[in-house]
Formats: structure tokens, C-alpha cells, sequence
């Protein structure tokens, strides 16, 4: 799969009207074959996480945005469902609590990120300092704007000390977004996802994506890049993550750590205390 055509090069002023939701043509089969193939890519991803925990060398950050019913969620259920979760890790950014507003709006998310061996993915995140806060105007622009360059510095620092950060912007239209909605309110078990509130930013819909292009063109860096996602077909945005997260673990070239020494001195002990227990 091509999916550089996603990434948001540094260099480059995007419009999000050039990004199409519906698009997959990055993969020549449907539905049935795309789900197939992620089983695939999830096999490949499972033996590498593996790996990394091993090694206990490399970090990875997955940072997931999008608007509300997006697929947050979806992703990382369908991408990292058969990884370890000692080495796995999904962390949630809410409404700050009272400890939390009264640190710099970075330390909280600091406190989060990936250590050695680890993958942590952000469901949403520190970028929702420059979005609602914007849109709905809860802080003067001077304060939020100064923002982007704080971010891409927290990343270069982080990329610096040996995280490597994927960040996916989940892009779906308001067409998709209302059938998912009334998913939510037809279904008893996904009642508990709806918030009256979501209906209100989709009013809002237009200062959303102005903000969303606004923080894609100045956070998409070399060492920190995004990718719009595609996600109206929940498939291909699933089956494209995941590629996408493979192939970064792959470029890591890791190795499982050196054995201890004289193994076959300790795997004669443990045959014959194992034969031992078989005796009586």
C-alpha cells in the first residue's frame, strides 16, 4: 500500500477539502479481502510487539484525533487487539482535572508518553489544547496559537531521546458522522456513547476543520508527521493504521536480547526435573 499519499509533508499547505473520507484506493480488493488482510497485517503486528517488549529498547506513540464518532476506539480495537498488553497501553485525554490545570497544559501528557519497550497510543490528546479551546474560544488566540511551536518542540524532544511518534488524523464527513450518531441511538449498547454535546460541534463543523487544517499544517514535521486517515470505511482506515504501524516496527530492526549463557546446561536441569515430576 501506497499510503505516503496520506502523509502531510512538512513542506506543504494542505486543504482538507482535497481529502476524501470515502477514498481506498490504495487497496485493490473490498471489504471481505481488506478485513482478510488486516488479520494478516494484526499476525505481523502481535510477533513484533513481542519483540519490542523483549528488546525493551524502542518507544512508539500513536497519537489518534479526529471529530466526534471518528473511530478512535475502532482503531485501536481493531489494530492492536491480540498484542500484549504488558507492553500496550492506551491513554485517554478527558476534561483536565483539578491537579492537572494546575500544571502547564503539556505535563499531564508528558506523564503518558511510552517507555522503553512500550507503545502507547493517545486517544486523543495534546492537541486538544489548540482545538475546542479555539473553536469554541475559551482561551484568546495569542495564548493557543503559541501552542504549535511548544508541540513540535515536546516532539522533537521525545523523537530525540528515542520515540518514534505516528500521529493519524481520522478524516470522516458529515454524511458519516450522522449515520454513526444515529448508530449510537438505535443501538441500547452504544446509548452510553452519545453526548447531546457531540451535536453541538458538529454545528460547529466548518470552525473544526479550519482549526484541523490550521494545526496539520504547522505540527506536521520531519520528525513528527501526520497522516490523514481516511475513515469512512472503517475497513480500509483499520487495514491502512495498521500497515502503517507494521512497517514502522519493521524499520526499527530489532532483535530478541542475547540468550543466557550455557542454555543447554539449564534445559538438561529443567528435562530432568520435569521427568522427575513424570515419575512419581
Amino acid at each position: 500500500m501506497n499510503y505516503n499519499k496520506y502523509l502531510v509533508s512538512p513542506d506543504e499547505n494542505i486543504k482538507m477539502k482535497d481529502y476524501d473520507p470515502n477514498d481506498s484506493s490504495e487497496f485493490e480488493g473490498k471489504k471481505k479481502e481488506g478485513r482478510k488482510a488486516l488479520e494478516k497485517v494484526n499476525a505481523e503486528i502481535e510477533a513484533l510487539q513481542e519483540l519490542m517488549y523483549a528488546e525493551g529498547k524502542n518507544r512508539l506513540l500513536v497519537v489518534l484525533q479526529a471529530m466526534d464518532t471518528g473511530g478512535k476506539d475502532g482503531v485501536i480495537r481493531a489494530v492492536f487487539e491480540h498484542v500484549n498488553p504488558q507492553g500496550v497501553r492506551v491513554a485517554p485525554f478527558k476534561t483536565p482535572s483539578a491537579l492537572e490545570l494546575a500544571h502547564d497544559y503539556l505535563w499531564r501528557i508528558h506523564a503518558q508518553t511510552p517507555k522503553k519497550g512500550e507503545i502507547v497510543i493517545f486517544n486523543r490528546s495534546h492537541y486538544e489544547d489548540v482545538l475546542p479551546v479555539r473553536v469554541l474560544n475559551l482561551m484568546p488566540e495569542e495564548v493557543w496559537s503559541r501552542r504549535f511551536h511548544h508541540m513540535n518542540e515536546f516532539e522533537r524532544m521525545l523523537v530525540d531521546e528515542g520515540t518514534v511518534i505516528l500521529k493519524f488524523y481520522l478524516n470522516i464527513d458529515l454524511e458519516e458522522q450522522a449515520g454513526r450518531f444515529l448508530d449510537r441511538l438505535e443501538q441500547p449498547d452504544k446509548h452510553w456513547k452519545f453526548n447531546p454535546g457531540d451535536l453541538e460541534d458538529r454545528n460547529l463543523w466548518g470552525q473544526y476543520m479550519e482549526a484541523y487544517e490550521d494545526l496539520l499544517n504547522k505540527t506536521s514535521t520531519e520528525w513528527a508527521p501526520w497522516y490523514i486517515i481516511p475513515s469512512n470505511k472503517k475497513w480500509y482506515r483499520n487495514l491502512l493504521i495498521a500497515t502503517i504501524v507494521r512497517d514502522t516496527l519493521v524499520d526499527m530492526k530489532m532483535e530478541f536480547p542475547a540468550p543466557a549463557p550455557d542454555l543447554d546446561m539449564y534445559r538438561q536441569k529443567v528435562f530432568e526435573m520435569v521427568q522427575s515430576y513424570r515419575e512419581e
